[in-house]
């Protein structure tokens, strides 16, 4: 199985995409593609969000299309099937771990601690989502573990804006940060598209 970081291909953001609303979801797509960006991220907090997901990679086939929240089986095998291109999830049991470790796409399962590190690493997983990362000690944190797990690398989520991003990237084991700043909810609401292409411009630089 291929690393996720792989996918990125220099690209150092997962943006992610939350919505209620194929149409939505395909437009706010369109504008991260138009913005730059080839991959992204589709959270399944909707039920609207595995129909965005399949028509995100229908409309757009050249852009990377993956499914976040990912918290069980199910969930997981209805990502696979919509054709997910990746896999990330806020946390890991062993039970998801092992459901991970079998699939044929590149995972990225969620930590928020040292034991959760350990425990995904034992499943062979060398590249990680901190999750919520402005809550579980941010760059700080993965600064301290680096040395510890010195194989392991992260994807910080949760937190992470515009702002601090550059205090997560310079740090030797992040590969890449994700947020949802380049796509504020407020724009989608406003319909503002042009905010968000020239922010996912700006967001990988």
């Amino acid at each position: 199985m291929s690393q996720f970081s792989e996918l990125l291909s220099g690209q150092t953001v997962l943006p992610i995409i939350q919505t209620s609303s194929v149409a939505e979801g395909v437009k706010i797509a369109e504008c991260m593609y138009e913005g730059g960006l080839r991959l992204v991220e589709v959270v399944l907090r909707t039920q609207e969000s595995l129909a965005a997901l399949q028509a995100i990679k229908s409309e757009i086939p050249d852009l990377c299309v993956g499914a976040g929240t990912v918290t069980n089986a199910e969930l997981l095998t209805k990502a696979l099937q919509a054709g997910s291109d990746f896999i990330v999830t806020p946390a890991g049991s062993a039970t998801l771990l092992t459901n991970l470790s079998e699939t044929n796409v590149p995972c990225l399962p969620g930590v928020s601690n040292t034991a959760d590190i350990l425990l995904a690493r034992e499943f062979g997983f060398t590249e990680m989502k901190l999750f919520p990362a402005s809550l579980s000690g941010g760059a700080p944190f993965l600064s301290a573990v680096s040395s510890v797990f010195s194989d392991v690398t992260f994807c910080p989520t949760g937190g992470v804006t515009a702002t601090n991003k550059a205090d997560y990237l310079s740090l030797n084991n992040v590969f890449a940060v994700g947020g949802t700043w380049m796509a504020k909810s407020e724009w989608v609401t406003a319909k503002n598209w042009q905010m968000i292409i020239d922010s996912c411009r700006n967001a990988n630089k």
